[in-house]
């Protein structure tokens, strides 16, 4: 694995991790079956991801009203389902289509349908970028607007190398994590950025061990965990030029705790 010319993504944790995960990680991972609730035309546990990556954002949604909504078809407001549709639709794209820049940006396309203007869906921000606490504090500083172009190219270059590599569960699990929190400091859209991370997330080990990923409740973790789960990205800094992948550990062991 340490030969493998990677541009962007760290390995330093990569024997850490492997010591910290269980041992029956495949076992658990293939243990994972669809919900008696999904038909051909609905997914339950695409509604429990779409849901609940949206309530890390702060969306005011429910998972069985939304459940409803997909599977009976009950007529909510517009306002209350409609991100959560399109991110859905996003889900659904990626399961269909194969891990790759153009497609995650058509994947965010998608998703931001009723965040950003459509001249900016799938598109990377020219602009600087924070994320602010709810009471007015920079918490982080995004990749600065004239090296996002550049971070993400050498960051997909990565990921078409690890999907051409044979990789053990563990190390599937440890890249798809790190997929996750590499594309959250980048941030390269201007909006959407952690719901787009999310799905990369899930994709990429879709792409490595099968459908059976889609199936994985990662998000809902999340978010039942999210004060920790915004910690752990935290960890690594303030600054995106400082950052220390030598502290992410704690988050990279939450994915697997999610089963």
């Amino acid at each position: 694995m340490k030969d493998l010319p990677f541009e962007i993504l760290p390995i330093d944790l990569l024997d850490e991790y492997r010591e910290q995960v269980p041992h029956a990680l495949l076992q658990d991972f293939e243990q994972l079956e669809d919900s008696a609730l999904s038909t051909n035309t609905f997914s339950f546990y695409t509604s429990v991801s779409a849901v609940f990556s949206s309530k890390i954002e702060g969306e005011n949604i429910e998972l069985d009203s939304f459940v409803k909504h997909k599977m009976l078809g009950v007529h909510f407001l517009p306002d209350y389902t409609q991100k959560i549709d399109d991110l859905y639709e996003a889900y659904q794209f990626a399961q269909i289509n194969k891990l790759n820049y153009q497609s995650v940006q058509e994947a965010h396309s998608l998703l931001t349908k009723h965040i950003l203007q459509k001249d900016r869906r799938g598109k990377l921000r020219t602009g600087n970028m924070f994320v602010i606490t709810p009471d007015g504090k920079i918490e982080y500083v995004a990749c600065a607007p004239d090296l996002v172009e550049q971070k993400l190219e050498l960051f997909f270059n990565d990921v078409d190398l690890l999907l051409k590599a044979k990789l053990t569960t563990p190390e599937v699990f440890f890249f798809a994590s790190m997929i996750h929190l590499i594309f959250v400091k980048i941030h390269p859209f201007e909006d959407g950025n952690g719901r787009t991370a999310r799905l990369l997330e899930k994709w990429f080990i879709a792409e490595k061990l099968g459908t059976k990923a889609w199936f994985l409740q990662s998000e809902k973790y999340y978010y039942d965990h999210h004060q920790t789960y915004y910690h752990n990205i935290r960890l690594l800094g303030l600054e995106y030029d400082l950052l220390d992948y030598s502290a992410a550990l704690p988050f990279l062991l939450m994915l697997p705790q999610s089963f």
